[in-house]
């Protein structure tokens, strides 16, 4: 299945988390009538807006995204396709609350994975979710442990499903960020996509059922259940809704290359002024987010120029003793319109004071810092501007004296020196008793008279 390159998987390198924050720029705030809010840049992982976007919520039935994102990813492997027909167990269907099925599949009722993916999505049938659940792992549970490892996956780390479609229980739990991670991941597929953005879809007739109707809850993109919120630029998302959770919706836009990820979270009924009806808070909301993020946001490219900015004392050579360097690249962040770019603040580490010759020009030497109130936007190499050549006499004669300074070396020459003290020493001791035995007492003889 095609993928949309720009949203290969940035989610696996955890690492990419530290772009994961919130630009502190000169921008107005959006004040948003709901609990927790997240607007993600998905071209690039990078968080515009979170609004408690880090902290616990439910999901409601925005669960299903992951659901469906399981579906997309057994079918890329070739375990199941769009085609496939899966027969409806008893057990997917049974203990399912009776407002939360839509669909009301049949034990034995024959359905392929594509219509039922248009039942969950649109119109959120939960027995739809079992069985694709059962159609992926085996069995509900089994899909349930691999949603679990899935939001591992993506690096979400404060996400917990107890079930596939969003009931709400006390450890079935997640937040707006996580969310934004796995509606980018299932934002890959071209299935999904087409599933997401229909306004209605019709199932057809089964071996137990007539055909079936299902309408898209998404008041951005149809208005058979809400009016009055279409966004031309909304591409689908999903819906949810419990008591816990509150009205909830996840929604991708697109305006060119730019995609952005709405998450709304702990909405409800509003009310307007200058207007007489309350509004769906979480499509109210979440219109008005993703036009804030399109009317203030923009890709931007920062560099430093290629003036230096700095030196480094250079050793060995009698060319140069010191060589300049310069920021190297770019780093592009999607910034606020309105930042003034000169306020970024830059930050140099060089990796040594001084550095031995051979230089080569563009050699990396140091890193630069590029941040804007506290916050770390990314960093620049610094690169020597020229090449410094070494000088082979300094070298030779530098290697001698290091080579005399060497602990083997000096080992050696005091082991010698002691050998010589020893045998000097050894010498002068045999030539003292020597000389001590030549000049010894000598006995004293002669003749006896003889009478």
């Amino acid at each position: 299945m095609k993928k949309y390159r720009f949203l290969s998987l940035l989610l696996l390198i955890p690492a990419l988390l530290s772009l994961l924050v919130t630009p502190t720029a000169a921008l107005d705030d959006i004040d948003l009538y709901c609990t927790h809010a997240v607007l993600l840049d998905a071209n690039y992982g990078e968080i515009l807006y979170s609004k408690k976007g880090d902290e616990k919520a439910y999901p409601a039935s925005i669960t299903k995204v992951m659901t469906a994102l399981l579906v997309m990813e057994a079918i890329e492997e070739g375990r199941l396709s769009p085609d496939t027909v899966v027969t409806v167990s008893a057990e997917s269907v049974a203990n399912i609350p009776i407002d939360y099925i839509i669909g009301n599949f049949k034990q034995g009722e024959e359905v392929s994975i594509e219509e039922l993916l248009y039942c969950m999505m649109l119109e959120s049938d939960c027995d739809a979710s079992n069985i694709l659940g059962e159609a992926v792992d085996g069995s509900v549970d089994s899909f349930v442990e691999h949603m679990n490892r899935k939001a591992g996956e993506l690096g979400c780390e404060n996400t917990h499903f107890t079930n596939t479609y969003g009931l709400h229980e006390e450890d079935h739990y997640t937040t707006a960020q996580d969310i934004a991670l796995w509606m980018q991941a299932a934002l890959k597929y071209d299935l999904f996509r087409t599933v997401i953005q229909a306004d209605r879809h019709t199932v057809p007739a089964t071996n137990l059922s007539g055909e079936r109707f299902f309408y898209n809850k998404n008041g951005l993109i149809s208005n058979m259940y809400y009016s009055g919120y279409y966004y031309d630029k909304c591409i689908g998302g999903k819906t949810g809704t419990t008591d816990a959770a509150g009205r909830c919706l996840v929604a991708a836009a697109e305006d060119g290359e730019t995609l952005f990820i709405s998450v709304i979270l702990g909405s409800g009924p509003m009310e307007v002024p200058g207007e007489t009806e309350l509004k769906q808070g979480q499509f109210r909301e979440s219109k008005r987010l993703l036009q804030w993020g399109f009317d203030n946001f923009e890709r931007v490219t920062i560099t430093r120029g290629s003036d230096p900015v700095d030196k480094v004392k250079v050793t060995m050579s009698r060319q140069a003793d010191e060589v300049n360097v310069k920021p190297s690249g770019s780093i592009t962040r999607t910034l606020p319109k309105d930042m003034d770019l000169k306020q970024i603040e830059t930050e140099i580490t060089l990796f040594s004071k001084e550095v031995e010759a051979p230089v080569v020009e563009g050699q990396v030497l140091g890193t630069m810092k590029l941040s804007y109130r506290g916050e770390l936007y990314g960093m620049l190499d610094l690169v020597a501007v020229t090449s410094v050549e070494r000088s082979e006499l300094l070298y030779k004669k530098a290697q001698f004296f290091e080579f005399l300074h060497t602990a083997g070396l000096q080992i050696a020459l005091v082991t010698v020196m002691v050998l010589a003290a020893l045998v000097i020493l050894r010498l002068l001791v045999f030539r003292r008793r020597r000389r001590y035995r030549s000049s010894g007492p000598r006995r004293r003889g002669g003749s006896r008279m003889r009478r």
